[in-house]
């Protein structure tokens, strides 16, 4: 089968295309024929540590969407013939497995693009919003980057909890694109310049819940917009900036609460636990249409290069997707 693998420098990142053998399912785990899978930047990003030491080669892809060709002696929830989706070490891969418990249901009225860019982004939306972020209808959300994978999955998450939504984007024009999504206020701005404008718009209050996507260059900016009692997310830091000044008078006074979200060292039995509420609770908002995966660019399988070039050039409102088996 065709696998991409990557190489990690220390200044840069190498693809290629090989010929591997297909991978058997172990007992817990399901052996899927890829449809499709989603690009995360975090996979590409030099520094976030995800492929091990500098110079070493790792089959890569963190997402997807296929059908169930094998499955493992343990295995209950899934048979040969269903539609998955999930968290997938070597997505870009004509076929990948995933563990059964991370695995979800595919909706069928989702395309393989739209259920491949669902399951890191909305579980991680999930646990920003609802399991650490605890999100009240009513309430303000401010996404830093909201044009992201991430940043757009937080926005329709947040509008179909009935969340006010104020999003930052250095493009208007992907700013007037977000409206679709039920974007309530959108800023236009790269800059940590933001605060006045938020508390403009939500009457002095502040934001409720801060997404920062964008890094250390608007921690000290979010800590002036937020409201008293506010809850700070850290999900990524695209801008390079691993460290931000904290004003502690504010945030002592403020009573905020800061937590990050990644899953870099929780084990797949902790990366699981959130997957029953997320079935129960956040599911059936796609089965029924009220949400649908925003996916904004779709390349072919063998255009993984032109794919990564786009995301690192910012130039999707969305997700991006590998179309990995079109029939």
């Amino acid at each position: 089968m065709k696998s991409y693998w990557m190489q990690m420098t220390e200044t840069d990142t190498l693809l290629e295309c090989r010929e591997t053998q297909r991978p058997q399912p172990g007992p817990q785990q399901l052996l899927v024929r890829m449809h499709a899978a989603g690009l995360n930047r975090g996979e590409f990003v030099l520094g976030h540590g995800l492929h091990g030491k500098a110079g070493s080669w790792k089959q890569i892809g963190g997402e997807g969407a296929g059908e169930v060709v094998s499955v493992g002696a343990d295995v209950t929830n899934f048979k040969v013939g269903d539609n998955v989706m999930g968290r997938c070490p070597g997505a870009f891969s004509e076929f990948a497995l995933m563990e059964a418990i991370e695995s979800l249901p595919k909706p069928d009225n989702l395309s393989w693009e739209e259920a491949a860019c669902l399951p890191l982004t909305f579980l991680v939306a999930f646990d920003m919003l609802v399991l650490q972020g605890r999100i009240k209808a009513g309430e303000w959300v401010l996404i830093n980057g909201v044009s992201s994978g991430v940043g757009t999955a937080a926005l329709q998450l947040g509008k179909a909890l009935g969340a006010r939504v104020i999003g930052t984007s250095g493009s208007a024009e992907k700013l007037d694109k977000l409206k679709n999504l039920g974007l309530d206020i959108g800023l236009h701005t790269r800059a940590a310049d933001f605060a006045n404008d938020v508390l403009s718009a939500t009457d002095q209050h502040g934001a409720d819940l801060i997404v920062n996507a964008v890094g250390g260059s608007v921690f000290a900016e979010n800590i002036r917009a937020a409201a008293f009692e506010a809850r700070l997310a850290i999900v990524g830091y695209v801008d390079g900036m691993l460290s931000g000044n904290l004003d502690l008078e504010a945030f002592h006074a403020k009573r905020l609460t800061l937590f990050g979200v990644s899953n870099k060292l929780r084990s797949k039995e902790q990366r699981a636990s959130s997957i029953p509420a997320f079935v129960a609770n956040v599911l059936p908002l796609f089965s029924s249409g009220q949400i649908t995966p925003q996916v904004d660019k779709r390349f072919d399988f063998a255009d993984l290069e032109k794919a990564k070039a786009c995301m690192e050039a910012g130039q999707h409102a969305g997700k991006i997707v590998l179309r990995i088996i079109t029939a």
